[in-house]
């Protein structure tokens, strides 16, 4: 699957797929910036499923987005949001299960 934007830096290691799921009710962005030479940055809504293709020692933090500022929420290593591409019965293997988080924002 290949990035729209800031493709992966050539070198390192191959590009695994990842797929985080936005289980709160509120928007959330999602940014990796232990990636030397790399620049990722999404906003995931509410109920929204986000794939994309990372590094396998990515780490992908999750900022929560209130009134006027973000929170970082979360900090969830990539390669246990890594999804088969292909050959699983299931779209999206128990590997998932981790990528939904449910953060009470205080």
């Amino acid at each position: 699957m290949p990035q729209i934007l800031d493709p992966l830096p050539s070198e390192g290691s191959d590009p695994i797929l990842c797929c985080y799921v936005n289980a709160t009710s509120l928007i959330q962005i999602a940014r990796i910036t232990n990636v030397p030479n790399w620049y990722f940055e999404r906003v995931v809504f509410p109920g929204q499923r986000l794939l994309f293709e990372a590094v396998s020692t990515a780490q992908l933090e999750i900022h929560t987005g209130m009134m006027a500022s973000a929170i970082l929420s979360d900090t969830i290593p990539c390669s246990t949001l890594m999804v088969s591409e292909e050959g699983d019965d299931e779209p999206f293997p128990q590997s998932l299960g981790l990528a939904v988080t449910s953060h009470k924002v205080v």
